[in-house]
This record gives structure tokens, sequence and C-alpha cells, in this order.
């Protein structure tokens, strides 16, 4: 099983249920979590010597994408006189929590992050 499968299967298993074309999408955002967080390892690094954390890491990022995919289609910005209603999916609270913890699960091997490994 290739890691972009690897990916997708922890993926799906954390979404549950998903529907129509969920599916295809969240297949394509952990191909896009797995090329763009390969990119960031540090140097002489490979997704193989950090496996676990990598896949976890990556599969929560296509996650949140695939969240604020789901919310894409909600309202951005309503104004009737004074009244301003704006749902922005970047601002989706479940989106934040998934890709921060990404980001802490992977910073100690990115080559752009820094991280505390121990004392």
């Amino acid at each position: 099983m290739i890691l972009t499968d690897q990916v997708y299967a922890q993926a799906a298993l954390l979404a549950g249920q998903l529907e129509g074309n969920q599916v295809d999408i969240l297949r394509a955002l952990c191909a896009a979590a797995t090329a763009s967080l390969t990119a960031r390892l540090r140097e002489g690094l490979r997704p193989e010597d950090c496996k676990a954390d990598f896949i976890a890491s990556a599969s929560l990022y296509a996650l949140a994408a695939l969240n604020a995919v789901k919310d894409g289609d909600t309202l951005e910005q309503f104004t009737a006189g004074d009244l301003t209603i704006r749902k922005s999916a970047s601002a989706d609270p479940a989106s934040n929590v998934l890709r921060n913890q990404a980001e802490l699960m992977i910073a100690p091997y990115l080559k752009d992050r820094f991280c505390f490994r121990g004392v």
C-alpha cells in the first residue's frame, strides 16, 4: 500500500460516512497533503522515517480541508442595512483544530518549524 493510500485510509476512517463526491475529494486532498508535507520535511528525512506521525498529520490536514470544502457553500457575506453576517470556512473552529493538531504532530520533522523535543 502506497503512502497516499495509507493517508486516505486513516482520513476516511476518521471522517466516517462520506457522501457523493466527498470520497473523491478526500482522496485528492490526501494526495495534496502528502505531497505538501513531503516537500516540507527536513533535509534527509523521508515520510517513511516518521511514518506514523506523517500519516496521522497528513490525514488531519486532509480532513481540515474537507471540512472547509463542505462549508464552502455556506454564507460568505449577507448585508441588510446596518447588519452584516459573514461566515468564512477558514474561521471554522473544527478545521482550525484539525490543522493545528496536524501541525503540532509533524512539527519536529519539518524544516520550516521550531518545536521543543524535550528537556
